[in-house]
């Protein structure tokens, strides 16, 4: 696939993920703001981000199959190209209309984005070197999305502070900065991505949007056909609905703790950048837990642990504790991720690996809507206490999901001669699971993932 080294590879990867994650941090602080200082009621404002939600919903698993067949550079060429698009929308929307429009095209974005640069990555480290521990690779994005948020929410906020420059008003000035930052990470991905294609030009997108539902077919069969991955995937469905405790309710806890919403409002900015900081942090132990417990028991801990410091969101006293279990979440949040999804991908052949990320993702958005209008209920009829503790409960209980993971990792140590494993089982230690055999055949040598304890999204 490339003539890049393992280094290379990694090295591209990340530098493309922090320039994605880059302009996301600078429209934080400043995205509500913006749309009530160009007239829209925060009800509109919600009705506006359901086009978002909507739009992935519909377009996660097609556009996913479609960066599986048609390749996944061009696919992330399109992703943001439609984003800068949005992004200069953005600077001039003074409608509902307009808003609903970025917002529509910020979904076609996102599931356009979602899964190729992982799925580039993982396959071009195998390309160079099919023993490559792509974990690390993956851990050390965890860090970067972190630092590439909590940076550009600071650098956002100092923008603002900045006041207005010409007619580009104090709110408006850093979505011109993230245009201006998204033009410079388009031309690095067309400079840094290196991806061999078999077939090119209008032909080859036919054949390939004609190929995309099997492709999503093969991934939902294979789905079907391996316990271990369906668990995996399950564990979304509790994660998405559990993260509404600490996405939607911890500032309204916050505000309970300290007496007031803008009080709240006032720690919740700085607290939102460390606690991104705090994910990469989380993220950069990855390796560490890998080599100490392995994958699957080490992501089943991260699962309870982050249940537990949602327990100490909803029952510690004052807003030094809250906040104190806040950023430990986020920490937790930063490590389990790519635990997580290093098990996915060795559970997957090449082909259809961005099908799959696409279905696990794609399972959190309903659980998330059905955790909001649950726990919100919940919060309303008792307390945001009991709300809260009933999240961490859900959080903490996908723990077990692991458990097939853990046991093929344990069926595969105990062969006796590792380079004869059987098939669909890795040669690798306790805790990675080999990958599935691919449903049209066998698994090509190349694409098989095998890493020793070491080591994401």
């Amino acid at each position: 696939m490339s003539v890049l080294s393992v280094r290379q590879v990694r090295f591209r990867y990340l530098t493309l993920y922090g320039l994605r994650w880059l302009p996301t941090g600078l429209l934080t602080p400043v995205m509500v703001l913006l749309m009530q200082e160009r007239g829209l009621s925060l009800s509109q404002i919600g009705l506006v981000a359901t086009a978002q939600g909507l739009v992935v919903l519909a377009l996660e698993l097609p556009t996913g199959g479609l960066a599986d067949a048609l390749g996944r550079k061009p696919v992330l060429v399109v992703a943001w190209v439609v984003c800068l698009v949005s992004l200069v929308l953005f600077v001039v929307a003074d409608s509902f209309w307009m808003f609903f429009l970025v917002w529509a095209l910020q979904g076609i974005y996102r599931a356009l984005d979602s899964g190729p640069l992982e799925s580039w990555y993982v396959d071009a480290t195998l390309a160079a070197d099919p023993e490559a521990e792509y974990e690390r690779g993956l851990g050390w994005a965890g860090t970067v999305i972190g630092v590439a948020i909590g940076a550009g929410a600071l650098l956002g906020g100092g923008l603002v502070a900045l006041g207005p420059v010409g007619p580009v008003s104090a709110l408006a000035l850093p979505v011109v900065v993230a245009v201006a930052l998204q033009v410079a990470a388009l031309v690095a991905l067309t400079v840094l991505l290196v991806e061999h294609r078999p077939a090119r030009g209008a032909a080859a997108v036919r054949a390939s949007v004609a190929e995309a539902p099997r492709m999503v077919g093969q991934a939902v069969g294979l789905l079907r056909r391996n316990r271990v991955l369906l668990a995996l995937v399950a564990v979304e469905l509790f994660w998405g609905f559990g993260m509404v405790t600490f996405e939607s309710l911890l500032p309204v806890r916050l505000a309970e703790v300290v007496g007031g919403a803008d009080r709240a409002a006032a720690l919740l900015g700085p607290a939102s950048s460390a606690a991104w900081l705090a994910n990469a942090a989380g993220a950069a132990l990855t390796p560490l837990l890998l080599r100490r417990l392995g994958a699957a028991p080490a992501a089943a801990l991260m699962r309870v642990l982050q249940g537990v410091t949602v327990v100490g969101m909803g029952l510690l006293a004052g807003p030094v504790g809250v906040l104190i279990a806040y950023l430990a979440c986020y920490t937790v949040h930063g490590a389990s991720n790519p635990l997580h999804m290093g098990l996915l991908h060795r559970q997957v052949d090449g082909p259809y690996r961005t099908s799959v990320l696409s279905l696990n993702s794609m399972m959190a958005q309903p659980a998330g809507a059905l955790g909001a209008v649950v726990l919100t209920a919940l919060a309303d009829a008792t307390s945001i206490t009991v709300a809260m503790l009933v999240g961490a409960v859900v959080l903490a209980v996908a723990a077990p999901l692991y458990l097939p993971a853990w046991r093929a990792g344990r069926r595969t140590a105990a062969e006796p001669d590792p380079g004869q494993h059987r098939p669909g089982e890795s040669a690798a230690g306790p805790g990675h699971p080999g990958p599935a055999l691919d449903p049209a055949g066998p698994v090509d040598p190349v694409t098989v993932a095998v890493s020793a304890p070491a080591r994401s999204d």
